[in-house]
């Protein structure tokens, strides 16, 4: 099957099976292979890419499916010598240990600021009908579908409140 697959701001074209996930699309026919497949079952989060401007499990979806859609992987976010602003933060609060998680909780926070900076509330938002704000509560619930096994959540947490705090002035 034929698909036109727009990823990091350049389009690409597979021929795969229309069986074939994004995740191992990106991975096994691409060549990007920042996105991890983790648990293969959507619960651990280590494949997470922006779809959209959306976080995504890759693992969970078909790449015929996000035809022309613009996607977004950890390669995106940013490179060598000019790291994202998140980038950055998990290395000054050494929010990886193994590093295998980070790619997917990188995209996920990318997205969650995002989410928090347009009032979209959570399940521990404390008025939903006010802006939702930038507490560890919110990153923790938000953050939830991102597994880390070497258990660098402290670490996490502050990199993300550092480039979300900072985006709020």
């Amino acid at each position: 099957m034929q698909t036109r697959l727009h990823i990091n701001g350049d389009d690409h074209q597979l021929d795969a099976d229309a069986r074939t996930t994004l995740l191992d699309a990106l991975r096994n026919h691409l060549g990007l292979t920042g996105s991890k497949k983790g648990c293969d079952h959507g619960q651990c989060g280590a494949c997470t890419v922006l779809v959209n401007g959306r976080r995504i499990n890759s693992c969970l979806t078909l790449a015929c499916m996000h035809d022309g859609d613009e996607i977004v992987t950890i390669e995106g976010l940013g490179a060598p010598g000019r790291l994202s602003a998140l980038q950055q933060a998990f290395v000054h609060h050494d929010g990886f240990q193994c590093g295998y998680c980070t790619p997917g909780q990188i995209c996920s926070a990318t997205a969650m600021l995002e989410e928090i900076e347009a009032g979209w509330p959570s399940h521990v938002t404390s008025d939903v009908s006010g802006k939702a704000e930038l507490t560890v509560d919110e990153i923790s619930e938000r953050m939830s579908g991102n597994l880390c096994r070497c258990s660098a959540y402290p670490n996490i947490v502050d990199a993300i409140m550092e480039v979300g705090k900072g985006r709020r002035g």
